[in-house]
């Protein structure tokens, strides 16, 4: 049986299906959940409060789903294959996912306020407190799916005694120690990425799979610097 904050999070997305967030009200979401409105006060705190909830939770269940396509026994391209793939799928199916990651909000959604001023008092409850710091911006979202890729693939390699996939023709350390394995697959992994938010914005005639495995398995042309986002937030701040 679900709790009542989660009975109150789905009546809210239930609501999202049939009114634009402006016109939803916070004692047609308590009903709907089939507890009181002070109940719902109590969870979210304002209006505010229940848009950040929904949106942070939102970004967790997309980032659950992909570590779970991550941990599936397959090769590195097949597994960057799946999660464009389902990325693209889930985000067509879910409106807030797809602002989450393409950062395109309208007035029909709940775009996160900014986080709570520190002057607010503390939510009594835990998962408000998470929740009240924002959820992981597009850039931030990119980021932390390219950082778990990599780690997923990179802990088989060594679990396996390989080296990272792709071409090798020469030393891949510089003089200063830069691993070049390390930044080709963290290249390779926000490129599929990206196919993925490009499919989404641009959807085209056919599967993200074919392009994601191309560029995930064809020689790079051009010289890595560097990896194209800036490391993502730390783990626990997702």
């Amino acid at each position: 049986m679900p709790t009542a904050r989660e009975a109150l999070l789905g009546s809210a997305l239930s609501a999202l299906a049939e009114l634009p967030w402006s016109a939803i009200r916070m004692v047609d979401v308590a009903s709907g959940a089939g507890v009181s409105r002070q109940t719902l006060y109590n969870e979210f705190g304002s209006k505010d409060g229940l848009a950040r909830a929904l949106t942070r939770r939102e970004a967790d269940r997309y980032l659950h789903g992909v570590e779970r396509l991550l941990g599936e026994r397959a090769d590195a391209a097949d597994r960057l294959v799946a999660v464009a793939e389902w990325t693209v799928g889930e985000a067509r199916a879910r409106p807030l996912l797809r602002a989450l990651l393409t950062g395109c909000w309208g007035e029909w959604l709940p775009a996160p306020p900014p986080p709570a001023r520190a002057a607010t008092a503390m939510p009594a409850v835990p998962a408000q407190r998470r929740a009240d710091v924002g959820p992981p911006g597009t850039a931030d979202l990119v980021a932390l799916v390219r950082d778990r890729s990599a780690a997923a693939l990179r802990q088989d390699l060594r679990d396996s005694g390989s080296r990272d996939p792709g071409p090798r023709d020469h030393d891949r350390r510089d003089h200063d120690g830069r691993d070049h394995d390390r930044d080709e697959l963290l290249y390779r992994c926000e490129l599929a990425v990206r196919l993925a938010l490009a499919h989404i914005v641009a959807p085209g005639a056919g599967s993200v799979g074919p392009l994601v495995r191309t560029v995930v398995t064809a020689p790079l042309r051009v010289p890595l610097r560097h990896p194209l986002s800036a490391p993502s937030p730390r783990a626990g701040a997702r």
